[in-house]
């Protein structure tokens, strides 16, 4: 289990410094002023969207205003079921030694929403989302029996942990989600890898070998693309380049994001 709290808590209270600014082609009339946010890595875009829609509603047509927003960076609509982090690594982090990316520049808009985004009618519907990702990477780990013998009242401590950014709130019912028996790991590594313009992948890939050895960060990457891993040279998890040699196992306990998926950006 995942017991180290000082890495947890570090890695839980990660924040995005964010600028958002009206498309301009949506524009009343002169250009609004922009709004600030320093936003949690852990989060998602629609559980922090409604201060950023009161501040531009103002500024846009008066049939527009109650619009569902959503967000471009660089031309490329944001989706809203992926964590903020995710999102921010995928497009715009070039790596820990980069400093050209410390604040993220994201357009709104109120009006066209994408037809290759997913529709979020109502907070209920991330809520659900998550469940279910929680719920897919129990069944990976343990086959489903700890999530499955949770309470409704246990699944509802977990997303009200991430909705309020509530780190005791959340790791104190996510601690039965990470236990493993005694000198075991888990039976599969629930892992997403993303490339930009790709679907992601993900397979079945436990975190020992046949011979019981503690597999890697490298041994996944291999796994996934064989010769073709030495093309690529950034690797992030949580903002974090972690060393090739890490166990996987580790990374799963400490590095998963609150759905409890290993989300991987491979640049």
């Amino acid at each position: 289990m995942a017991d180290d709290k000082e890495i947890l808590k570090e890695i839980w209270e990660g924040k995005i410094p964010i600028c958002f600014k009206l498309d301009e082609n949506e524009w009343r009339s002169s250009e609004p002023e922009e709004i600030y946010l320093m936003v949690s890595r852990q989060s998602y875009f629609p559980l922090i969207l409604d201060k950023v829609q009161r501040h531009f509603a103002e500024f846009v047509s008066q049939t527009r205003k109650n619009n569902k927003i959503w967000l471009d960076y660089q031309g490329t609509s944001l989706k809203w079921h992926y964590p903020i982090g995710l999102l921010y690594d995928l497009y715009a982090n070039e790596g820990p030694e980069s400093q050209s990316n410390i604040l993220w520049i994201l357009n709104v808009h109120f009006d066209e929403f994408p037809q290759d985004l997913l529709q979020c009618e109502s907070k209920e519907v991330i809520e659900s989302f998550f469940l279910s990702t929680l719920k897919e990477a129990d069944a990976l780990k343990h086959k489903g029996k700890i999530i499955n013998e949770m309470q409704r009242k246990d699944h509802l401590q977990l997303w009200n942990g991430v909705k309020s950014d509530k780190f005791e709130q959340f790791w104190s019912m996510n601690r039965k989600l990470m236990e493993t028996s005694e000198g075991q790991g888990f039976i599969s590594i629930p892992f997403r890898i993303y490339q930009l313009d790709k679907p992601f992948i993900q397979k079945l890939f436990e975190p020992v070998n046949e011979s019981g050895q503690t597999r890697t960060l490298k041994d996944l990457l291999d796994f996934i693309f064989g010769e073709d891993v030495s093309n690529y040279k950034l690797v992030l998890i949580q903002g974090v380049q972690p060393s090739l040699d890490t166990p996987i196992q580790w990374l799963s306990e400490h590095l998963s994001y609150p759905d409890n998926f290993l989300h991987i950006c491979v640049k």
